[in-house]
């Protein structure tokens, strides 16, 4: 890609971003620098990955085309109040969760474009999925250069802004309700007799396996359930203690509950 990347932020995801742009040889290390609060992770990143860090906003600015907001949600008020003039002319692409473009245009007024994302955390590992949203139209090569550094860390969707929200419920906040499922699959194994490795073992492969499955062999889940289950048989046995415990619903719940979240978090 053309240009040169300013991180604002050195985090986890920015670190997954950093990773997944250099291994893909999107953008060479040299033209990609960093920033944070000073607690050595700006450091930490730049000599794990050999790009730049600096705590001076002008040297981090000055030269850079995409400028990718990494840090947390509640951090935005405390960036410089002199960020609007530092990025004017440059793109955003803004991972912050809850965080609209319109709010993101008031920090960033004189920029030439800015990119609402939200990315999960499997991204760390190049699984992640990532819905975005520009706030103008972006050319053939804008958006291809949005993809590319997206694509950095798993697949990724264009939707929206007004689906964003729905997305942070569903595959932003989703991994944690997968790990909280398989710990309790582990637990369940334990409460069954199993020791806490071996149930830990056979929950998360569980797990890995069954969403593989359903990529390999694209069928409803609903299918898959049916083929699992026979009539009598110890799956229904587990799934009709799931249906009276109305677990879809708690997961539509869920989802909702982290939907609303993320609009309240938002304004919207």
């Amino acid at each position: 890609m053309s240009g040169n990347l300013a991180f604002i932020g050195a985090g986890r995801m920015a670190g997954a971003m950093v990773r997944g742009i250099l291994n893909k040889g999107i953008c060479e290390g040299h033209r990609i620098t960093c920033t944070s609060a000073p607690d050595g992770t700006a450091e930490a990143l730049a000599r794990d990955t050999g790009i730049h860090c600096t705590y001076d906003w002008n040297t981090l600015l000055k030269n850079a085309t995409w400028v990718i907001l990494a840090c947390k949600p509640q951090q935005l008020k405390e960036l410089p109040a002199d960020l609007g003039k530092l990025t004017a002319g440059k793109q955003i692409l803004s991972i912050l969760a809850g965080t609209t473009l319109s709010r993101l245009k008031e920090v960033f007024p004189e920029s030439s474009n800015i990119i609402r994302c939200m990315p999960n955390t499997p991204g760390m590992i190049g699984m992640g999925i990532t819905g975005f949203s520009p706030l103008n139209e972006l050319d053939d090569e804008d958006e291809a250069q949005v993809r590319g550094m997206l694509g950095a860390l798993g697949e990724v969707i264009r939707l929206p802004e007004n689906s964003l929200d729905a997305v942070t419920g569903v595959s932003g906040s989703g991994p944690a309700y997968v790990f909280e499922f398989v710990a309790a699959l582990r637990d369940g194994g334990v409460e069954a007799g199993l020791d806490e490795e071996t149930a830990y073992k056979l929950a998360l492969k569980t797990v890995q396996g069954a969403a593989a499955l359903l990529k390999a062999v694209p069928e409803t889940p609903e299918t898959h359930r049916n083929w699992v289950s026979s009539p009598g048989g110890t799956t229904l046995a587990g799934l009709e203690v799931m249906g009276e415990a109305n677990f879809r619903e708690i997961i539509k719940k869920t989802v909702a509950a982290a939907t609303h979240r993320s609009k309240e978090l938002s304004g919207s």
